[in-house]
């Protein structure tokens, strides 16, 4: 039996120096984001040299963050265990150029043995996880929405095709359209997310209005931008 894992990709801009200082202050601020969260380095948008692409690597690895992969340079300029992956890295990422906006699509990790709630033959439209998502488990659906009927802890994931509702406090991670469905929403009752990503497009909670913390709020996608909203 094979495992599959969510991965982020770093996608430098220019200048160069400003992303770096950026990446160490995204670093700083949510180290426990990053703990052995595995990374891809996408260098095509700036086509760095040699010596260029070496020094982005060891800056990244001195921050013991665990890059996996690097794409869009020569391979012989990579360590054997760079290699770049199988078909074609999404151009997206944590950290790339604004009007891209995107995130990568890989596999996600396993989900918990949670099945959807549906009568036999039906279609299944939605997964109901009726208990609270605990710190550490990942719930993955890909055909549809989530709904949670309780609390998602801090350190959780919840990872849908379509849209993700939270029926109790958001505080861990919600990525919602995995599938390119810009339609999908986030729903919760009282916000207090680490990151909420749709499409790709994210946002961190460095990112947040603080006033929506603690309210309920509805997070959508408009013209590639992801509006937070709170709900009456």
């Amino acid at each position: 039996m094979g495992r599959s894992y969510l991965a982020f990709v770093l996608a430098p801009e220019l200048p160069l120096v400003d992303w770096l200082v950026e990446l160490d202050r995204r670093v700083e601020s949510s180290l426990s984001f990053f703990a052995n969260r595995p990374l891809v380095l996408d260098l095509v948008g700036i086509s760095p040299t040699k010596t260029e692409t070496s020094e982005i690597i060891a800056f990244i690895e001195e921050r013991g963050l665990r890059l996996i992969a690097v794409e869009g340079v020569p391979t012989d300029w990579l360590p054997e265990r760079l290699a770049p992956l199988p078909g074609k890295v999404q151009a997206a990422g944590m950290f790339q150029p604004p009007e891209e906006g995107k995130s990568p699509r890989p596999e996600p990790p396993p989900a918990a043995a949670w099945q959807p709630e549906t009568a036999t033959g039906v279609p299944c439209a939605a997964l109901l996880v009726s208990e609270p998502v605990r710190s550490g488990q990942s719930i993955i659906y890909p055909h549809g929405d989530v709904i949670i009927v309780g609390s998602v802890a801090s350190g959780a994931e919840i990872i849908a095709g379509g849209s993700i509702h939270v029926y109790g406090s958001l505080r861990g991670r919600a990525f919602a359209g995995t599938n390119g469905n810009t339609n999908a929403r986030i729903f919760c009752s009282k916000f207090d997310a680490e990151i909420m990503v749709i499409d790709g497009l994210y946002k961190t909670a460095d990112d947040f209005d603080h006033s929506l913390r603690g309210t309920q709020v509805q997070a959508r996608l408009d013209r590639n931008v992801m509006n937070i909203e709170q709900m009456s």
